[in-house]
């Protein structure tokens, strides 16, 4: 297979299961590399390292086996959509859908992505080193025994975790590229109706969509944000310490039923 090259080592940080294939994505149009690295799991691979990555579409989209994929470039629009167990290492920035309806799994993005991060996530993990764009986390939900997790090291656009029903979003606000601007766009939490939202430090309340509760994050919740913590920090060379030293504002819906008022003969 042309641009293809197996050998037994590992692929990046990552923990493989299966020898290592080698890509290259360069010349080839989406719909081809995906195609490319089914073939790979299909053969029994245990990791995929992909070089050259630009604006590639769909990638690991639906994938269920606990592969390890390394990205090296920027990676198009639904990284990652609708998988359900391997783990992406982007060593680039990531544009708009990266984990939309996510089941299981983790991405790690060292660098920023783009908007709607995590849509209707319902499990696993992303954690990205800097900013994300707009609506990021929105209809997230927890089910069962799943948590979704997106931990962001920068700061965010509008509209973070608009509609949230469940899972934890972690804003930081430290690795990021606009040391000016707000730690979030306006209407922070907009529609929540459960889940968590743990900000680093206070949060403006003009920032703060209608009906939320807002006060300090402590108990089970401070052993949460601390695991998650020292996850991304160790994902991108951090130090977590730092990162741990202020405390956390913790935000949350004051209702199940936002909207509840806005509807006639409802109880």
């Amino acid at each position: 297979m042309t641009g293809v090259v197996q050998h037994a080592g590992k692929s990046g940080d990552m923990a493989a299961a299966g020898p290592e294939v080698r890509l290259d994505a360069e010349g080839l149009e989406s719909r081809e590399l995906n195609a490319r690295v089914r073939r790979c799991l299909a053969e029994g691979a245990g990791a995929v390292d992909i070089r050259n990555i630009c604006g590639h579409r769909y990638l690991a989209d639906a994938l269920d086996s606990p592969v390890d994929i390394t990205l090296h470039g920027t990676p198009g629009q639904n990284l990652g959509a609708f998988m359900r167990g391997p783990r992406i290492l982007v060593r680039g920035n990531a544009q708009d859908g990266v984990g939309n309806t996510m089941d299981d799994g983790e991405i790690r993005i060292n660098g920023h992505a783009g908007d709607v991060l995590g849509y209707a996530m319902r499990g696993g993990r992303i954690l990205i080193r800097g900013d994300v764009g707009y609506r990021v986390g929105i209809h997230m939900k927890a089910y069962a025994d799943r948590l979704p997790i997106i931990v962001i090291g920068g700061k965010a656009g509008a509209f973070l975790g608009e509609y949230m029903a469940g899972g934890v979003i972690i804003l930081l606000g430290l690795d990021t590229q606009y040391p000016a601007a707000p730690l979030a766009g306006r209407r922070l939490g907009t529609g929540m109706h459960g889940g968590r939202i743990f900000v680093r430090g206070q949060v403006p309340p003009e920032l703060l969509g209608d009906g939320l509760l807002v006060d300090r994050a402590d108990g089970e919740d401070l052993a949460l944000i601390e695991t998650q913590v020292r996850a991304w920090a160790d994902a991108f060379g951090r130090d977590s310490d730092a990162a741990l030293a202020v405390p956390f504002s913790r935000i949350r819906p004051a209702s199940g039923r936002p909207y509840g008022n806005l509807y006639t003969g409802m109880d």
